[in-house]
């Protein structure tokens, strides 16, 4: 039997990071997203998963940079204004660890990615709700996606790294 998990945004956060002049981290996150996961009962190994994030909701804390990130230089929001996640796999490594297969999409350009994950656990709440939580954490190349604007420092080293690490916490409730 098909079980629906619908994500509790509220409980969840889609972060991303990338080197800046090769020295420090930059962070952003992604204020608007959904997700959806259909298993055979509570299955997570028989996982379909769906992903968006909106692209104008991006955030880094720098108003400047994240009109810059929306801009036709990397996300192109007015032509492509989301990302999205396709998960056709997740491979059980042990009780509490899994790789999830899939197609990540980003300015139009769709490639497989493999991403791990950390399964928290499922339980029902004090409202009779069954939740279950996940961590998911991957890397891309941004270059890969079509997002390939750079400069150069004085000292002759980019300004943005080009492996972006992702990071999301997520929280599923069923329906």
């Amino acid at each position: 039997m098909a079980t629906t998990w619908n994500l509790d945004t509220s409980h969840s956060e889609i972060q991303f990071k990338v080197r800046h002049m090769m020295i420090t981290n930059v962070t952003g996150h992604f204020g608007t997203f959904n997700a959806t996961v259909e298993t055979e009962g509570d299955d997570f190994s028989t996982a379909k998963i769906h992903f968006t994030a909106d692209i104008d909701s991006i955030n880094t804390k720098n108003e400047q940079r994240d009109g810059h990130l929306k801009s036709e230089d990397f996300f192109d929001a007015a032509n492509h204004p989301q990302l999205t996640f396709e998960g056709s796999g997740l491979e059980k490594v042990d009780d509490e660890n899994y790789k999830l297969h899939g197609t990540l999409s980003i300015r139009g350009v769709a490639k497989p990615i493999t991403l791990d994950v950390e399964y928290g656990g499922t339980i029902k709440d004090p409202w009779g709700m069954t939740r279950a939580g996940f961590t998911v954490e991957g890397k891309i190349n941004r270059k890969e996606y079509g997002l390939h604007w750079s400069a150069a420092t004085e000292a002759g080293g980019l300004v943005v790294g080009d492996d972006v690490k992702l990071s999301a916490t997520v929280e599923f409730t069923k329906a």
